[in-house]
């Protein structure tokens, strides 16, 4: 089976994390130190590592002190954890729809959506490609809310000229095997506010604070910690952060590679029947993590069973957060968001991932025109 996406191992990688298991640090050492320095070039902000880009998403939330009586404003068109870490903070989550070309979240359904209880306003770079951030953080602004940008999709791409990072309030990152670079598990938040980065440091540091001068019980001993808020053991270990240092070394190869697979399927399916291609905007260098396209004509159930069955792994990316029962038992309900669940509707992901071959890719083109043909 052809995969939708797929992570690209070196020997360079291989030796690099065989190099942190040789060394005296397995966690919270050097190696971490050093893949957060780099990060923080790549996407223009400084960076906290953590276990997953789910674990990435709470802590900025925890960062944020987004809490019960909360509202966070966001995408229904994303993985559950953009909003499924907020309701396990206690805040309310309100699911405002998406443009209808970008799949993004739309500013001016968040404008309509905000109340006196808006604290948040989370967007999601839909498959790489950045939101309208400068409106959004008009809106933001307006409400006196944090913005935070789910970049799990996006790191390497930019916004005017703005690199993913830079946007947001709070930026979060995930390094899963399909993303744009991976650590096996992994993700960052990133921020150019000191005092955010410092809560999600500790966050994610089981809350601990080492700092003398913010100690109530200074003169205790050289051993002493404390803990001033509630948080957890979401740190990414140092041999994984090996594997991302390898990994964020070939991160242009990356980008060239996805953007000319990208390039290729827009002309090679330019006129295929019965199918949309996805959107790029004039202000954005998207670095594509997936390439969406949409299959007209309530076909879609019908060609990614087609495209399985040939061995072709396509994929559904995303049932509408809401839809899942878990919200859906707190009373949300189909309907709320007609873009989002039109795009839901049509969406089908073809494999994208910078080892896919071109002769590959031609066996992913001609299959897809033979079914929408047929």
């Amino acid at each position: 089976m052809l995969p939708y996406g797929r992570q690209n191992v070196t020997d360079a990688d291989i030796e690099a994390v065989s190099a942190a298991l040789r060394s005296d640090w397995l966690t919270t050492g050097p190696r971490v130190d050093a893949f957060e320095r780099e990060l923080a070039a790549v996407t223009g902000s400084p960076c906290v590592t953590v276990s997953s880009g789910t674990a990435a998403l709470h802590t900025a939330y925890a960062a944020a002190g987004i809490g019960p009586g909360d509202e966070v404003v966001t995408t229904p068109m994303t993985f559950y954890a953009t909003a499924g870490t907020a309701s396990m903070l206690g805040a309310t989550v309100v699911f405002a729809d998406v443009e209808e070309d970008t799949a993004n979240l739309d500013p001016y359904a968040v404008e309509a959506a905000i109340t006196g209880r808006t604290r948040a306003v989370t967007a999601v770079d839909y498959a790489g490609h950045p939101a309208e951030y400068d409106t959004l953080r008009k809106v933001a602004d307006g409400a006196g809310a944090v913005l935070i940008a789910d970049a799990a999709h996006a790191i390497g791409s930019a916004y005017r000229g703005r690199p993913v990072g830079t946007l947001a309030d709070l930026t979060t990152f995930s390094f899963f095997p399909t993303k744009n670079l991976t650590t096996g598990e992994g993700g960052a938040v990133a921020s150019t506010d000191p005092d955010l980065l410092r809560r999600a440091r500790e966050f994610r540091t089981v809350g601990l604070v080492r700092d003398r001068s913010r100690m109530r019980h200074p003169d205790e001993g050289a051993w002493h910690q404390e803990v001033h808020e509630f948080g957890l053991n979401y740190r990414l270990p140092d041999v994984l952060c090996a594997l991302g240092s390898s990994q964020l070394r070939r991160l242009p190869v990356f980008k060239a590679r996805r953007a000319r697979l990208s390039a290729r399927y827009d002309e090679l399916l330019a006129d295929a029947p019965g199918l949309r291609l996805p959107t790029t905007r004039d202000q954005v260098d998207p670095m594509r993590h997936l390439y969406p396209v949409r299959i007209l004509g309530g076909r879609r159930r019908e060609v990614f069973d087609r495209m399985r069955a040939a061995g072709i792994g396509v994929q559904v990316n995303y049932i509408p957060a809401y839809w899942h029962p878990v919200y859906a038992d707190l009373g949300y309900r189909r309907g709320m968001c007609p873009n989002a669940e039109a795009f839901y509707a049509e969406q089908l992901s073809l494999p994208l991932f910078s080892d896919l071959t071109d002769a590959d890719q031609e066996r992913v083109v001609e299959t897809l025109r033979t079914i929408l043909e047929s």
